[in-house]
């Protein structure tokens, strides 16, 4: 296997979907940066979720490639970047879902998986019609940030601690 590596990040700093029930999308566009600053117990700076409330488990989410290039191979999608997700890194080369309830470190950032990433209803209308049945236990990975510090675009350099 290649060694995994972060393949792109997203912030954005407005809600398109979160909290909009029964109303239109926002327009909130994702910033694509070659870096982001993760802060412990708050966020990435600059995104939605920054200190959005305290001890919230989605501080940081995870969303792997492999996920995303099954899902537009399966659906025909070829037009929706992975940026559609709302989620903050793309990942290749991690098992996201074996990292749920481990303390680990990206790039020497500290994180704590805490759920998986799940999709909702608005994925169908984002992505595809069946983007929600199809990401069901895929969605990704929810992580709370346990010390600052920066991630960038590269190898993962994962590190995964005892429990």
């Amino acid at each position: 296997m290649d060694t995994p590596h972060l393949l792109k990040l997203y912030v954005s700093p407005g809600h398109n979907f979160f909290g909009r029930h029964g109303l239109a999308p926002g327009t909130h566009p994702a910033d694509e940066p070659d870096a982001i600053r993760c802060v412990a117990g708050r966020g990435i700076e600059g995104d939605r979720f920054f200190a959005h409330e305290p001890g919230h488990k989605g501080q940081i989410t995870f969303f792997a490639a492999e996920v995303y290039a099954e899902l537009c191979g399966a659906l025909g999608v070829r037009d929706r970047p992975p940026s559609v997700f709302r989620r903050n890194i793309v990942t290749r080369g991690l098992n996201l879902g074996s990292l749920i309830g481990a303390e680990f470190a990206v790039q020497g950032v500290r994180f704590l998986g805490v759920a998986e990433c799940k999709p909702c209803h608005w994925m169908n209308g984002a992505f595809h019609p069946e983007a929600e049945a199809q990401l069901q236990g895929r969605g990704g990975l929810r992580a709370k940030i346990l010390s600052d510090g920066m991630l960038a675009l590269g190898p993962a350099l994962l590190e995964i601690f005892p429990p």
